[in-house]
């Protein structure tokens, strides 16, 4: 049972996009629309984005320190280390697993909440591609903005990592700056944007199909938020090893 209605879940999702995915009908309207999601899902997200990198980009430094605290290993090391996990994991991965309760759970709600209250069918009824109309400038908003959440990311974890080196002067801050720049290679950040946007796609699109496709009231639409969260953070996941193994194996 659990097999059938997986793959109906998958064939539902897919015939959703397909509607989804169109030129929309009225371009004034969808532009007016990708500006505003484009705020409310982007820049609402950028406080939490910046707050949570610099502390882990700190907790990060402080605890790579300790542990290669080694006659063997050079003191840049952590820089090393650390701007490699900010760069390849923590900016893009860890960040869109937090933005998938963030954006996620807003999308999922928000479009949930018109399903149960027939605003949806209203649309429908007019003659409106519902889906294009609403997930669409969700969709491209959130990907638009993705790099720009990535970017801020990378920065203020560096800069939290730079901080703490200040204050403990382990490692001192020109030691951490050193690493920073030795050994760089500029694809990460593009293999880090690129993968982030993906990321994008994936928590839109799934949570605006939890949202579409729910049923009964209020109850219905914190579950269909909830599992939007939990299905995102397991495709985010699965799709992290294996666009890693494609790109980087």
């Amino acid at each position: 049972m659990k097999l059938i209605e997986s793959l109906e879940s998958v064939g539902q999702y897919t015939v959703l996009m397909k509607s989804t995915l169109t030129l929309p009908d009225r371009f004034r309207e969808f532009i007016k629309d990708f500006f505003k999601e484009m705020y409310k899902l982007g820049v609402n997200s950028l406080w939490i984005v910046m707050i949570i990198s610099f502390f882990i980009g700190a907790v990060m430094v402080m605890q790579i320190a300790l542990n290669v605290a080694s006659p063997l290993l050079p003191r840049f090391t952590v820089g090393v280390v650390s701007r490699e996990v900010i760069l390849l994991e923590f900016s893009s991965t860890i960040m869109c697993l937090i933005l998938a309760g963030k954006a996620g759970s807003n999308i999922a709600s928000e479009i949930g909440t018109m399903r149960v209250t027939e605003q949806i069918d209203a649309l429908e009824i007019m003659g409106v591609n519902s889906a294009n109309y609403m997930i669409l400038p969700k969709i491209t908003a959130f990907v638009t903005f993705m790099p720009v959440l990535v970017i801020f990311s990378m920065f203020l974890g560096i800069v939290g990592g730079y901080v703490i080196c200040v204050v403990t002067n382990v490692p001192p801050p020109a030691t951490y700056i050193y690493g920073l720049q030795s050994f760089f290679n500029e694809f990460f950040i593009w293999y880090s944007i690129i993968k982030s946007m993906i990321f994008g796609f994936i928590i839109a699109s799934v949570a605006a199909y939890f949202g579409f496709y729910a049923k009964g009231g209020s109850l219905d639409v914190g579950k269909a938020s909830t599992d939007s969260v939990v299905t995102n953070s397991v495709l985010i996941l699965i799709t992290d090893l294996a666009f890693t193994q494609l790109v980087m194996g």
